[in-house]
C-alpha cells in the first residue's frame, strides 16, 4: 500500500508538471514571469477602473541599509522576485536569497551566500533575479525536488531547496557543497572585474549562465564565455565563446586578419530566454573589448552585439543575427530576448523582438532569425581616428521604426533659461554630432541616445491579445573623447569627476561625460523619459506616453520624463505598471490609450521590474524599492506590494 501511494504521489507530481504553464499564467515563475520574457499576467482583479484605488499592502525590509550603510552607494537594488512555492522569492543585491509570504510579506527563509564585500564591481553589486527549477526525477517530499539557483557578484552559482533554503548539497564542483565556481577564464584585473547579475535559465535538465565583464580597461578582458552546467550535480556541459580563438575561426566569423587573440567580453549580461519545444536559448551578446576603439578587433564580429540562438543541448550556434557591426559605441544588446506570437494573414509566427540602447526593436522569426518586418543595410558616418576599422553599413529595422530620436542638433537643445540653451548649444558645437553612429574621436563625440539606452536591461513586455509591445526610453547624450593611451594618468587628473578609462592595449583612452545643463539636466530636448506602445500586428507606434517628473532631478516636478532603468509589467485587464523613472514613484498607464491612470510614492527608487501575482483571491502588484546608486535615486531596501482595499 505504501508503494501504491508513493507512486501515485509522483504521478499527480508529474501530471502537474506537465500543467505548470497553464496553470501559472497567474503566477510569475520566471525573471520576465514566463521563459519568454514577457512581463505579463492573466489577472484581471485590478482594472483601469478601480487602479484608483490601489493601497499599500504590505512592506518588507532587507536589512541592508542598517546591516551595509558603506556599501550602499556601490549597489543597485534592480531585482525582480519569483511567484513560486507558495512564497515570493528574491535576491539582494549583495546576493543574499529571501522568501517572503505572499500575503504579508513576513520572512520565511533566507540564505547568504557569503560574497566578497571588499570587491570592486564592474557595475555595482547587483542581482536582478532567481531561477527556479523542479526536478521530475524527484518526488515533491524529497530534499531539493524544486530549487532556487543564484549566479553571485563573485562569479558563483549557488543551488538551494526553494521550500526552505537549505543548500541543495549534489551541485557542487567538489569544493563546496551547493555551489559551483563559474569565474573567469583568465587571471583579473582586480576583484569585480568579472561578475554575474542576471539570473540564469535551465532549458532541459540544462543550467546555462552570462557573466557582466567591466567596461573599457583593456583590450585583454576576461573573455566572454557563456557556461552550460547539469542542473543537479553541477558539471560543466559546454561553453559558448563569441569571440573566435584561432584565424579559421575568426575568418568565418567575420573578423580580419591580424586580431588580437586575447579579445575579451562581447559576454551575456542581460538575461536570456528559452524555448523548451525547440531546445534554444537566445543569447544577447555585447560589444569585444574594448568598447571605444577596436583597431585590435578589425572587421564586423558576427557574434558580438547579437541575438544568438544556441542549442541548450550542445551549444551549437543555430543562427545569430547582428544588430551593430563592429560596435566601439558601447551599443550593446542590454535586455532580455522576448519571445512572442504574431498573427499575420491568420498565421501565427513566433518570433524574438530585441530592443536596444539605440532606439530600435528588431523582430527576427525564432526559426531562423530572418527579420520579420525587414532590415536594411543603410550608410553611416565614417572617418574614424587612425587604425580603426568601420563597417560602411549599418542594419536599420525597416519596422518599426526608431522608438526615440537618433541625432542630435542646434535644434533639438533645450534648457530652463537662455544662459542654459547657450552653453548647452555652444558644448554642442564643439563636438562630433552627425546622427547614430558617428565614430568616437578625439575632439569628442556625441552619442545620441547615449550608452544607457534607449533601452537598458528592463525590457520590454508583451500582451498577446492585443499584440501590442510596451518598452520605456531614455533620452540622453553622450559625449565620447579618445585621447592619445600615454596620457591617461594626466586626462584622469584633470577630469577627476568624468568616467576616464585607459582602454590598456589600445592605442586610445577614452573620457565619458553626459551632455548636461548648468543645472544637472540633458542638454537635449525633453522629454527625457518615454514609454512607448508598438503595435505588432503591422510595427506602427501606437502612442507615447512621458514617463516620470524631474522632481529627483532638480527638485521641481515637471512633467518632462527622466532617463530610466527598469521594466514594465502589463495585465490582462489592460494595465501597464512601471516604476524606472528617477523620482521615486510606481506607475500605472492604460494599455490602450497610454494615459497614466495611478501613481504611488516609494520609500526609495523604483528602478526595478515590477511584478503581479494573485494570492487567496487578491491580486498583488510588487516592487523592489531600493534604488540605483549609478543613476543617483534614492536608496534603500524595501521591497512594496499594492492591493485593493478589502
Amino acid at each position: 500500500m505504501a508503494n501504491l501511494n508513493w507512486r501515485l504521489s509522483l504521478i499527480c507530481f508529474f501530471v502537474l508538471s506537465s500543467i505548470a504553464t497553464p496553470l501559472f499564467a497567474k503566477s510569475w515563475q520566471h525573471y520576465g514571469a514566463d521563459a519568454g520574457g514577457q512581463r505579463f499576467v492573466d489577472l484581471k482583479q485590478i482594472t483601469p477602473a478601480n487602479v484608483s484605488s490601489l493601497e499599500v499592502a504590505w512592506q518588507y525590509q532587507t536589512g541592508d541599509m542598517a546591516a551595509k550603510p558603506t556599501l550602499m552607494n556601490r549597489m543597485n537594488f534592480e531585482g525582480t522576485p519569483l511567484f513560486v512555492e507558495d512564497s515570493l522569492i528574491f535576491c539582494t543585491p549583495f546576493n543574499e536569497i529571501v522568501s517572503l509570504h505572499p500575503g504579508s510579506g513576513a520572512e520565511q527563509w533566507r540564505f547568504d551566500s557569503k560574497i566578497d564585500l571588499d570587491q570592486r564591481p564592474a557595475n555595482q553589486f547587483i542581482c536582478r533575479g532567481v531561477t527556479y527549477w523542479q526536478d521530475d526525477k524527484k518526488t515533491p517530499d524529497q530534499v531539493c525536488a524544486s530549487r532556487i539557483f543564484m549566479a553571485t557578484n563573485d562569479a558563483r552559482l549557488v543551488s538551494v531547496d526553494a521550500r526552505n533554503g537549505a543548500v541543495c548539497e549534489e551541485f557542487s564542483d567538489g569544493d563546496v557543497p551547493g555551489q559551483v565556481n563559474a569565474g573567469a577564464n583568465k587571471v583579473l584585473g582586480w576583484p569585480g572585474e568579472y561578475q554575474m547579475t542576471s539570473p540564469p535559465v535551465v532549458l532541459n535538465d540544462v543550467l546555462i549562465v552570462g557573466s557582466a565583464v567591466s567596461d573599457n580597461a583593456r583590450v585583454e578582458a576576461p573573455s566572454g564565455v557563456v557556461k552550460a552546467y547539469n542542473v543537479r550535480s553541477g558539471k560543466l556541459l559546454w561553453s559558448f565563446d563569441p569571440v573566435p580563438r584561432d584565424q579559421v575561426s575568426a575568418n568565418q566569423q567575420g573578423w580580419e586578419a591580424g586580431y588580437n587573440v586575447k579579445t575579451g567580453a562581447a559576454n551575456v549580461w542581460a538575461p536570456m530566454s528559452i524555448d523548451a519545444e525547440r531546445d534554444l536559448v537566445f543569447l544577447p551578446t555585447s560589444s569585444p573589448s574594448p568598447d571605444f576603439y577596436a583597431a585590435t578587433r578589425a572587421g564586423t564580429n558576427k557574434y558580438a552585439n547579437a541575438v544568438v540562438a544556441i542549442r541548450g543541448s550542445t551549444g551549437e550556434v543555430v543562427w545569430s543575427f547582428q544588430t551593430v557591426h563592429h560596435d566601439i559605441w558601447d551599443y550593446d544588446l542590454p535586455a532580455q530576448p522576448s519571445l512572442l506570437t504574431l498573427n499575420r494573414d491568420g498565421e501565427s509566427v513566433d518570433v524574438v523582438a530585441q530592443v536596444t540602447k539605440t532606439g530600435f526593436m528588431f523582430v527576427l522569426e525564432r526559426e531562423t532569425g530572418e527579420p520579420y518586418f525587414g532590415v536594411e543595410e543603410r550608410p553611416v558616418p565614417q572617418h574614424a581616428e587612425v587604425g580603426e576599422w568601420l563597417s560602411p553599413t549599418q542594419p536599420f529595422p525597416v519596422k518599426p521604426e526608431a522608438l526615440i530620436p537618433q541625432h542630435l542638433t542646434a535644434d533639438g537643445i533645450g534648457g530652463f533659461a537662455i544662459v542654459d540653451y547657450l552653453l548647452c548649444r555652444n558644448a554642442l558645437s564643439d563636438y562630433r554630432s552627425e546622427g547614430l553612429f558617428t565614430p568616437p574621436s578625439t575632439q569628442g563625440t556625441v552619442l545620441f541616445p547615449f550608452t544607457g539606452g534607449g533601452a537598458n536591461w528592463g525590457g520590454m513586455s508583451f500582451d498577446e491579445d492585443r499584440q501590442i509591445a510596451i518598452v520605456n526610453m531614455s533620452r540622453a547624450a553622450h559625449v565620447i573623447t579618445l585621447f592619445e593611451s600615454d596620457e591617461y594618468e594626466d586626462v584622469k587628473e584633470v577630469y577627476h569627476d568624468s568616467e576616464v578609462s585607459p582602454q590598456s592595449g589600445a592605442k586610445f583612452g577614452m573620457k565619458r561625460e553626459l551632455l548636461m545643463s548648468i543645472f544637472g539636466a540633458p542638454c537635449n530636448d525633453p522629454p527625457w523619459g518615454e514609454l512607448i506602445a508598438v503595435d505588432l500586428a503591422d510595427g506602427s507606434i501606437k502612442w507615447r506616453s512621458v514617463l516620470g517628473t524631474t522632481e529627483g532631478m532638480i527638485g521641481v516636478a515637471l512633467p518632462w520624463g527622466t532617463p530610466n532603468f527598469g521594466g514594465p509589467m502589463m495585465t490582462a485587464s489592460g494595465l501597464i505598471f512601471i516604476g524606472a523613472a528617477m523620482d521615486d514613484y510606481i506607475r500605472a498607464f492604460d494599455t490602450q490609450s497610454g494615459q497614466e491612470v495611478w501613481k504611488a510614492a516609494l520609500p526609495a527608487g523604483g528602478q526595478a521590474t515590477p511584478m503581479s501575482y494573485e494570492w487567496q483571491g487578491k491580486q498583488y502588484v510588487l516592487i523592489a524599492a531600493g534604488g540605483h546608486s549609478t543613476s543617483g535615486t534614492t536608496l534603500g531596501d524595501y521591497v512594496v506590494s499594492f492591493a485593493l482595499p478589502d
